[in-house]
């Protein structure tokens, strides 16, 4: 999370968006999770979020760049809210207004990170006094990957997204993200995969990287599970794949579940140019890996 603007009765954050660099999906758990292995990395694409306390209970959410998102009792900034009132008896309420810019079911975390971010100004606004793992636990009840917006913006992601590994890997690149617009489940994804996801297979170990090259090439090693079934069944994540590494990265994959794609490149890449390759409904954008401290600054 990145603080902006805190003062006693509001707080502006900056919510990340996360790419996975790899993942690996191990099993299928008891609980009907699975169990993953997923190197994740914040990015500099941001949801914005203002919160003001208010003198009755309650949330009243407001979104702007999205009327398709639900405000009610599914949206996991409402249901965040809910969870940290109803555990610490919180009688005041939030006026949250949500400025969305990360795409919706896109395989970059964008619910995720928005509830993380709700936990966060919670904390803050109430004083809690809630360290980043006692978040990150709260987190863990909400999704799978709420846990990781708790840490550095780097780490290795393992259970079903519940144990988070901080990690130092380099982060001296450029990114382009590119959405096809692809409404691509998440649920509907693990069913697509074909193998028996019931016997664990050994996790992917990352090696120690120092430099951008060092990563790309360790990362070469692995990638996602999931591009397995979804580049079949879409061909155009094909050829998003196709158009980064003819221009240069030096690495092309799929974020989660997708239908995101993003690129590597180690030095800026010529955003006008490769922009007309894409269709103009797509979703384009050029990022940066970030970090961040548990106080909320870069």
């Amino acid at each position: 999370m990145l603080v902006k603007k805190i003062t006693n009765n509001s707080i502006l954050i900056d919510a990340p968006a996360k790419i996975n660099l790899f993942l690996q999906v191990l099993n299928r758990r008891k609980d009907g999770f699975h169990n993953i292995n997923s190197l994740f990395q914040a990015v500099s694409l941001f949801d914005r979020l203002k919160f003001q306390i208010t003198p009755e209970s309650g949330v009243s959410l407001k979104i702007v760049n999205n009327k398709s998102l639900s405000t009610g009792s599914d949206n996991l900034i409402v249901r965040a809210y809910h969870l940290i009132a109803e555990r610490f008896d919180i009688s005041s309420g939030l006026k949250i207004e949500l400025t969305k810019n990360i795409p919706v079911a896109a395989g970059l975390a964008g619910g995720s990170t928005d509830g993380a971010a709700t936990i966060y100004a919670c904390n803050q606004l109430f004083k809690l006094g809630l360290s980043s793992d006692q978040m990150a636990d709260l987190g863990a009840e909400l999704g799978s990957d709420l846990p990781f917006f708790f840490g550095s913006g780097q780490s290795l992601v393992r259970g079903r997204g519940e144990m988070v590994e901080k990690v130092e890997i380099p982060a001296d690149y450029h990114l382009v993200l590119v959405n096809p617009g692809v409404a691509i489940s998440t649920a509907e994804a693990y069913v697509r995969l074909k193998r028996d996801l019931t016997f664990s297979k050994e996790p992917f170990n990352l090696a120690r990287c120092a430099t951008v090259i060092e990563l790309v090439k360790s990362l070469n090693n692995y990638g996602n599970d999931f591009e397995q079934v979804c580049l079949g069944q879409y061909p155009e994540l094909g050829r998003v794949m196709g158009e980064l590494l003819n221009h240069g990265a030096l690495l092309a994959r799929m974020s989660g579940s997708g239908p995101t794609l993003f690129g590597i490149f180690d030095k800026a890449p010529d955003i006008a140019q490769l922009k007309n390759r894409f269709s103009g409904d797509w979703h384009f954008c050029a990022v940066r890996p970030i970090t961040f401290t548990q106080d909320g600054s870069t």
